[in-house]
């Protein structure tokens, strides 16, 4: 939360974070990990407000893969109301080697990164039984 006290002066609180919050979190990290030793899947980045944590089997492309889920996100959001397409439940993004699945769950952004022949859908089916 942020509350404007002058215009030249901002103050930042924290909001306490729910003992369920963080459980679905353990929870979702660790069907993450799960999902991270199938065939083809490169790694995963999952963020939230109070958090983020990368995983993935060649850190050198960190910063890289973090600028692609943080736009796959922010792409797939715009075109959505750009378009009026209602929510968006999850994107793809392919390219000629890799792709990347991300979506929102609980608060939770999450982009999974896989090679290209990699099964996007059994990942996906995984994520929403949590």
């Amino acid at each position: 939360m942020v509350k404007k006290k002058r215009p030249d002066e901002v103050i930042t609180e924290a909001e306490p974070v729910a003992i369920e919050e963080s459980t679905a979190t353990d929870h979702l990290h660790m069907s993450l990990e799960e999902i991270k030793g199938y065939d083809g899947v490169i790694g995963y980045i999952l963020r939230n407000s109070t958090s983020a944590s990368i995983d993935l089997k060649d850190p050198t492309k960190i910063i890289d893969y973090a600028i692609l889920s943080s736009s796959a996100l922010d792409s797939g959001k715009e075109l959505s109301e750009l378009f009026d397409l209602g929510n968006i439940t999850h994107t793809i993004v392919e390219g000629q080697n890799a792709k990347v699945l991300s979506l929102v769950l609980s608060q939770n952004k999450i982009s999974v990164f896989m090679e290209k022949d990699a099964d996007h859908e059994r990942i996906l089916q995984r994520l929403r039984r949590i």
